[in-house]
């Protein structure tokens, strides 16, 4: 791996993580077309790390209210009924799909989850579910409101991301809207419900990243990864932030459109051979 390769992808990694978009599938579509390579899952999942230690910084008061009051509700029956007691709870077992299929399919998500016919197919088709979820969500439900059911449904569309072009933050704010809750409180537990998931395949996957690269896959270097790294919680962080302000006052038909213009786009250069699959 270069380190303009390396610089880029930790660009576009910062910008997409958190947006409906699919960072996993923008990164391996950006290594195709740029630069003629797939950097790799375990690339994808250690740069990821960065956006997540944006995630810790941005809602540090509310991990940390969140955490000590399940702490706490262990032995004190008297806090169990607080949101944030019970929005432990939802983080906990909605993440518990995602470690499932993560673990079972993890092989399937290296290899042939990554074809780009794959990927742009995925970014079309969960593009329309998300406009029909946009069109039909009432969006009546605040985050008081959250229950249990609401955190099971949304860990599995999070598990759904595991293949590149899901996206993510799309398919849990997808589930959310289908679940009549507003855009902000479905995005707000999508950050919180993708900490552990993300940290651990961050973490769980920085032995991998080092080993010698497979055909058609580029290794990078220590210090590259690290500067990824950074760099997307850089750009991460900020993303959030608009993320939240732009999802309270508008719809996500935006990038609806995106997903699949880009989509289509993916298609036809794999049409015309202009860049390959695999």
């Amino acid at each position: 791996m270069t380190w303009v390769e390396a610089i880029v992808l930790g660009v576009v990694q910062g910008l997409t993580e958190f947006l409906p978009v699919s960072s996993s599938g923008h990164l391996r579509i950006t290594s195709a077309i740029f630069f003629g390579r797939d950097a790799g899952a375990s690339f994808t999942a250690v740069t990821q790390l960065g956006t997540e230690a944006a995630v810790l910084i941005y809602f540090a008061k509310d991990i940390w209210r969140i955490t000590r009051t399940w702490v706490v509700g262990i032995r004190d029956k008297s806090v169990r009924s607080s949101l944030d007691y019970r929005m432990a709870w939802y983080v906990i077992v909605g993440t518990i799909p995602i470690g499932i299929f993560g673990f079972l399919f993890k092989d399937q998500i290296r290899t042939a989850g990554r074809n780009l016919w794959l990927v742009a197919t995925t970014l079309i088709v969960f593009a329309f579910v998300l406009a029909f979820a946009e069109y039909w969500g009432r969006q009546t439900r605040a985050l008081e409101n959250f229950r249990m059911r609401d955190g099971i449904v949304m860990g599995f569309a999070q598990a759904m991301a595991l293949i590149p072009g899901v996206s993510r933050s799309g398919g849990t704010l997808t589930a959310g809207l289908l679940l009549n809750l507003t855009r902000e409180t479905a995005a707000r537990y999508s950050f919180l419900l993708a900490i552990p998931a993300v940290v651990l395949s961050g973490v769980f996957s920085l032995g991998d990243v080092f080993e010698p690269a497979a055909p058609g896959t580029a290794a990078p270097t220590v210090a590259m990864l690290i500067v990824a790294t950074i760099i997307a919680f850089g750009i991460g962080y900020a993303a959030i932030a608009w993320l939240l302000r732009y999802v309270a006052h508008h719809t996500l038909y935006l990038f609806v459109l995106y997903r699949v213009a880009l989509g289509t786009l993916v298609l036809a250069l794999l049409m015309t051979g202009a860049i390959k699959a695999t």
